[in-house]
């Protein structure tokens, strides 16, 4: 598959659309510009690829609009050489969108299939991360704590398990509910006791299972 000038224009009329809808870092909306969205799609959805709307992606899963993959990027505030751990890489587009950001990303993927393809794609695309194939209610506590953490599907209430691999400081962004539409919420741990909890609008995602790998 090509970059070509075609995408190029495209992801230049998706930042122009993400600054209108109030994405204001710049560092983000360079990243967009960085990461072939494309990439990350089947063939037949390239040329909708920079549409602000999420595609089917395999294993009944989807990836976000470019809108909700740029919000909790924002919320999230990266700073360069963050370590943050991503539950739920699908289909790796927001993986490298936090590794342009310069994140070193330790990120979780429950189905074997999509696990394998974001493998694959990143190594194409030289962006390095560590990819894990397992429950992400787990987290990685050998590899924590975490600066930051990012949960890309909807999650009936917060992980307390996730919390403790949180850095004091740290934020987490989450959306949480049982419903078609979720809660965005952003969390910042003050101590190890003590949670700041910040609602940050309704968003649509996949829920977020537990155990169940497959």
């Amino acid at each position: 598959m090509k970059d070509t000038f075609k995408h190029k224009g495209m992801r230049k009329n998706l930042i122009n659309d993400l600054k209108k809808k109030g994405i204001d870092q710049d560092l983000i909306l360079e990243a967009f510009d960085l990461v072939p969205r494309h990439f990350f799609l089947d063939n037949v959805f390239v040329e909708q690829a920079y549409s602000d709307i999420p595609f089917q992606i395999g294993s009944g899963q989807t990836i976000s609009h470019p809108y909700t993959v740029a919000f909790q990027t924002q919320l999230l505030n990266i700073k360069k050489g963050d370590k943050v751990l991503e539950i739920g890489t699908g289909s790796a587009f927001q993986t490298a969108i936090l590794i342009v950001l310069g994140a070193r990303v330790y990120s979780i993927e429950r189905h074997k299939e999509l696990y394998l393809k974001a493998n694959s794609i990143l190594k194409k695309l030289n962006y390095k991360a560590h990819l894990v194939f397992g429950d992400g209610y787990n987290g990685l506590p050998k590899s924590a704590p975490f600066d930051k953490i990012i949960i890309t599907c909807g999650a009936p209430k917060i992980p307390e398990n996730l919390i403790t691999q949180l850095k004091i400081g740290g934020t987490m962004v989450i959306p949480i509910g049982e419903n078609k539409d979720q809660q965005m919420k952003k969390i910042i741990k003050i101590s190890e006791n003590n949670l700041k909890i910040e609602d940050c609008g309704l968003f649509s995602f996949v829920p977020m299972l537990s155990k169940k790998v497959k």
